[in-house]
């Protein structure tokens, strides 16, 4: 590691070492010609503030993840008394509410959160660069990027020197300039950044701990993170490439010398690694070798990648040994947890043990567009959050795969402590096809008998999306397909509770076929029974088969709300006032205007989840709903959220 191979300095000439943190020890006094002792200087303390810069990075973010928590916890979001998810149902208006006058403070708040929403909430332009991200996401990528730009230039004086070679005939001459330190500077940086690539990338997250913010959301940064990574790599490798392949004199003497050192070989290993990860970031990459493999593969070439960045330059390890260390962390966490899940007493056994949860399932062929499977069971445990999703592995598949599922059932523990598991999901390749074929031969053997298949749950992972949902806001749920899954919780929680005078529900579902509305029949019917009390309004759509004849258009208005499907393939509420045909795709911004615009009072959150098209139209909805003004004003039905199910990265 040391430099005398670059002909700088003569170690063997030197008084003492002068350590530099993450470097190597500078020999004192310098006895090389006034030009290399000059660019010595640059080097040393251009790298010295280098490291200073990464602590101030380091130091930054921290101060405001720091700032966001406190902030989180000193003015936390408003919500019910009582949490609706712990009452039974009640037929008691809930009168106890009153609307009160919102302080400036709080008003001020509102109106600068709906201006961020109006302007950075839409998806961001460029989809095939950024993918489905918002606005904010690409603003926040272009701060880290320009924060990153700003130290990557600062503290480098930036000159020329011109120095000869010892000992050369003819005489030979060194060029030496700033890109040396430079190149030095962006290689600290990708050093410093990769642990923060790895935080960003966890599961069990720290960050969403400090922020209520979903562990998914900060997956576009991660991705994002590792190619600025790579850039610098990149850029720290050609910088070099230029001053010891063209400016440093004899060639290719020096060239060969340098290229065979250990340091320069563990340095092109890691370019390439990093080139490889990259290239299996890409979506046709995914697609050829599965999700899975790629998952697995990235975490295996992530950490040699590591490897290779220690035995490049190990000074800098201190910046690698904490991303080994939070990895292993998240993956602990996640065995920790998925043991607490499923070891315990269990009396089929007779003894303390592990044991998989035993789900009854139910499964709708579709051949053409993939088979969906409901899942039901009940499991011991602590209940998680409304919005919170659990990985599941399927003992009877591959046991070293899970895959993320939102529980449709509202996470109630009765007396002896179980919950209520449901699941959707469609079924098309992969670990979930191998599950439907695994029931298809059970069922095919033993018609007769309860299906079911052992599931061994991770989790839950996520933040609530009910945070905030106090009596006074309207509630407008948007599902496409299994996406329902989603909202449902959201639903249910309400119905369960106090009617709020005022307040405006209302339920958007588009499936492909009429048999989907399946898939949650109990949970609708519990919605349609107990949600004329709360005034909610459900619409369903079939968009992949036309609607018989005999469908029915149902609104049933009575003196305790209304109820309204735009396919029901029966009527569970008496003859049908009006009768039509339906067969098109919801249109989500028409129905984001209708809704705010017949809000009487309150603000509006969005629950959504569906496919990245419907997804980008709700965010451009909902943003034009917004006015930061007019929340200044008192007019709260132009504060409008979107909570969406956005594990579209």
């Amino acid at each position: 590691m040391a430099l005398a191979p670059r002909h700088i300095q003569n170690l063997s000439e030197a008084a003492s070492l002068e350590p530099h943190w993450g470097y190597a020890d500078r020999a004192v006094p310098c006895t090389s010609d006034p030009g290399s002792c000059a660019y010595l200087d640059v080097v040393y303390l251009a790298h010295d503030r280098s490291i200073i810069y990464t602590g101030i990075f380091w130091l930054t973010l921290g101060g405001i993840l720091l700032a966001w928590a406190l902030w989180r916890r000193i003015f936390p979001s408003p919500d019910d008394a009582g949490d609706y998810q712990l009452q039974p149902p009640s037929s008691e208006p809930e009168s106890q509410h009153r609307t009160k006058p919102s302080s400036s403070f709080t008003r001020l708040r509102h109106a600068i959160a709906s201006t961020t929403r109006y302007y950075l909430l839409p998806s961001s332009p460029l989809r095939p660069l950024f993918g489905h991200t918002t606005r904010l996401q690409l603003l926040l990528l272009c701060f880290l990027i320009s924060y990153l730009t700003l130290w990557s230039f600062l503290g480098i004086t930036y000159a020329r020197w011109i120095t000869p070679v010892k000992n050369s005939s003819p005489p030979l001459y060194n060029t030496r300039t700033s890109l040396g330190p430079w190149a030095d500077r962006v290689g600290v940086l990708a050093y410093a950044l990769t642990p923060l690539s790895i935080l960003l990338a966890s599961r069990e997250n720290v960050l969403s701990w400090l922020t209520g913010v979903p562990y998914t959301s900060f997956m576009f940064l991660h991705r994002w993170t590792g190619y600025v990574i790579l850039i610098q790599s990149a850029l720290h490798t050609l910088g070099w490439v230029l001053v010891e392949a063209w400016m440093y004199q004899p060639q290719p003497k020096v060239w060969n010398d340098w290229i065979a050192q250990q340091y320069a070989i563990w340095g092109v290993v890691a370019l390439v690694l990093l080139v490889v990860l990259w290239i299996g970031t890409w979506g046709v990459s995914v697609r050829v070798t599965g999700y899975e493999a790629f998952r697995k593969g990235h975490y295996v070439l992530a950490m040699v990648y590591i490897g290779a960045l220690i035995g490049h330059w190990k000074q800098l390890q201190c910046f690698l040994v904490p991303g080994l260390v939070l990895w292993g962390l998240d993956r602990g966490a996640r065995l920790v947890r998925m043991g607490l899940l499923h070891y315990g007493y269990w009396q089929e056994k007779g003894g303390h043990g592990f044991k998989a949860a035993e789900a009854d399932a139910r499964v709708w062929r579709d051949r053409e567009l993939g088979d969906v499977v409901r899942l039901d069971f009940e499991h011991v445990q602590a209940p998680w959050k409304v919005g919170q999703h659990f990985f599941l592995c399927f003992a009877e598949g591959c046991i070293w795969q899970s895959h993320p599922f939102t529980p449709l059932s509202l996470p109630v523990a009765d007396a002896m402590g179980r919950v209520r598991h449901s699941y959707v999901f469609r079924a098309k390749g992969g670990e979930t096809r191998k599950i439907v074929d695994v029931l298809a031969e059970k069922r095919d053997a033993a018609p007769s008998t309860r299906l079911t298949t052992p599931v061994i749950l991770q989790g839950p992972y996520g933040e609530s999306i009910v945070e905030g949902l106090a009596h006074d806001v309207n509630v407008l749920c948007v599902a496409g397909g299994t996406g329902i899954t989603f909202v449902l919780p959201v639903l249910l929680r309400l119905v369960r509770g106090h009617p709020a005078p005022g307040r405006k529900i209302e339920l958007v579902w588009a499936v492909k076929r009429g048999q989907d509305l399946e898939w949650v029949g109990p949970e609708m019917d519990e919605l349609r029974r107990l949600g004329a009390r709360h005034d909610i309004r459900i619409r369903s759509f079939v968009t992949a088969e036309r609607i018989p004849v005999a469908s029915k258009e149902l609104t049933v208005t009575d003196e305790k709300g209304r109820t309204e499907s735009e396919y029901d393939a029966e009527s569970v509420q008496g003859t049908p006032s009006t009768r039509s045909r339906h067969d098109h795709r919801p249109d989500v911004t028409v129905a984001v205007d209708e809704f705010v615009g017949g809000v009487v009072q309150g603000p509006t959150r969005v629950f959504a989840s569906g496919p990245p098209g419907m997804i980008r139209d709700l965010r451009a909805a909902v943003a034009r709903c917004n006015s930061g003004a007019r929340v200044w004003k008192g007019e709260e039905r132009f504060d409008v959220r979107l909570f969406c199910d956005d594990r579209l990265e």
